[in-house]
């Protein structure tokens, strides 16, 4: 969580455009591959999730020609994704260059996240999804995925056949790759037969983008029991939890052990990465003290666990709460 913390500008209006940014276009061309990383990028405005109304802006940054050519024939026929939910503050370069709170931190745009992400993942399409509101052009609420108020703070449910995370994210993942001309996309409408072969995915939340990976760990055994979703949930390789926060006063990290539980046992490799900013604020101690119910649950239950404090001989600092997405 950053904005609550920032200097917020007293005239700010709730009004949040999307417009593209220059040099990006969701028209760029189908099944580009080579060029720079940016030329390897496409804004794809709008996309649908499982219901129309739940639309979401995506960024596609397609994966390195050279890298893939090197590793051999047999990486033509992967299908591998990682998918980024950003934090507060965090927009389209076009967007943050507007306004003063935004233009300090333009280098950690949802651009140059992306660009970042591709020398991480350098093998794999790296999806970035914006928040569905932006409320004040910097709270950002991921409400198509769990409930939340305006200000991002969410409300976790169990899983449910008609809403949730895992439904949001496999739609979204096909109508953008059907737009966009990835590889072959799941079918938005899930089944046994749906899920292309080879597909893999990795989903990375970052500060208040954490809270989409805390609704999947909620909705995790009854998805899983869902023959339409079960494919698609037993594809996610890997969730990156990168310094968790949002403003509401609780559940920054999941702390109830049979939802933690079905997480080890699920296989997932589970990595937490975080800094002083988020796990030693005295203001908001319970973050700490749920990180640490976190990790040692899942440790308690032989999950598949990396983690790693940053920092940690620095004072706390925004900038180096944003440097996470370096470092990890």
């Amino acid at each position: 969580m950053l904005a609550p913390r920032a200097a917020v500008a007293q005239n700010m209006t709730s009004a949040t455009s999307s417009s593209e940014a220059p040099g990006l276009s969701a028209s760029a061309s189908r099944g580009a591959r080579a060029g720079s990383p940016r030329q390897r990028l496409q804004k794809l405005l709008s996309v649908p999730g499982y219901d129309p109304s739940r639309v979401n802006d995506l960024l596609l940054l397609r994966p390195d020609a050279d890298h893939r050519a090197a590793a051999g024939p047999e990486e033509e026929g992967r299908n591998r994704h990682v998918v980024f939910f950003h934090g507060d503050i965090q927009n389209f370069e076009e967007e943050m260059s507007l306004r003063p709170e935004g233009a300090q931190w333009l280098s950690w745009s949802l651009e140059r996240v992306a660009l970042t992400l591709g020398r991480r993942f350098p093998d794999r399409h790296v999806w970035v999804v914006r928040a569905g509101r932006m409320y004040l052009h910097m709270f950002s609420s991921y409400r198509n995925f769990v409930e939340s108020n305006m200000f991002g703070a969410p409300e976790h449910s169990a899983y449910s056949s008609g809403s949730g995370a895992f439904l949001q994210l496999r739609a979204l993942l096909s109508h953008g790759m059907e737009r966009a001309g990835p590889p072959t996309p799941p079918r938005p409408e899930g089944g046994a037969a749906g899920l292309p072969s080879g597909f893999s995915l990795a989903v990375v939340g970052f500060s208040k983008g954490c809270v989409v990976l805390n609704q999947m760990v909620y909705e995790l055994a009854g998805a899983r029991g869902d023959p339409r979703l079960r494919r698609f949930v037993d594809a996610v390789s890997d969730m990156y939890w990168l310094d968790g926060g949002h403003p509401g006063g609780s559940e920054t990290w999941v702390t109830d052990a049979p939802l933690l539980k079905e997480l080890a046992a699920s296989g997932v490799s589970v990595h937490a990465h975080v800094t002083p900013y988020e796990v030693r604020d005295p203001a908001r101690a319970w973050v700490g003290r749920e990180h640490g119910r976190f990790i040692d649950t899942l440790e308690e239950f032989g999950a598949r666990l990396t983690k790693k404090l940053h920092f940690e001989d620095e004072p706390p600092s925004i900038e180096n709460h944003f440097r996470v997405i370096q470092e990890f």
